[in-house]
């Protein structure tokens, strides 16, 4: 089976409060994130984070994926140092994402998902969680009849 999810955003304690999540805590956020992978998620099925998987001490909050069962895939996003993006990217930050398991697909990817074609990507074509329209330069080009995939909007 192939699960898609974004915006995990891991140890990120304000994302609490600016997407209105259920949480006393950042640890409790974590564990219930995590938690509801390992239940969801068997070791032969395929998971893509569609980006922002984890903020903060990501020395920290990046380890626990390591145990966590699935083929792992991150199309990075924003909040992910190893997305290209980053003005600031070292070939150690990608590092730290395969060394927890995940296969780093930049941009975005075209996949089939039964007989459909699928773009997977952190962004979506437009629009912004602000009113500023931000990234410009890194949103999909999506095929016509294709379906597009993505995070990066939270809720909105």
């Amino acid at each position: 089976m192939r699960f898609f999810t974004a915006d995990l955003h891991l140890g990120h304690a304000n994302i609490i409060s600016f997407c209105d999540r259920p949480f006393a805590s950042v640890e409790a956020m974590n564990d219930a994130l995590l938690s509801n992978w390992a239940e969801t998620v068997g070791q032969d099925d395929e998971i893509w984070v569609l980006g922002d998987v984890a903020m903060g001490r990501i020395a920290e909050t990046l380890p626990p994926i390591a145990s966590l069962p699935g083929r792992k895939h991150l199309v990075p996003g924003n909040h992910d140092r190893c997305w290209p993006g980053n003005q600031r990217l070292r070939p150690e930050d990608e590092q730290m994402y395969t060394d927890v398991g995940f296969e780093i697909h930049p941009g975005s990817v075209e996949l089939q998902v039964q007989e459909a074609p699928v773009v997977a990507c952190h962004f979506p074509v437009a629009g912004d969680s602000q009113i500023e329209d931000r990234f410009s330069d890194h949103r999909p080009e999506v095929p016509q009849g294709a379906w597009l995939l993505h995070g990066h909007v939270h809720e909105s």
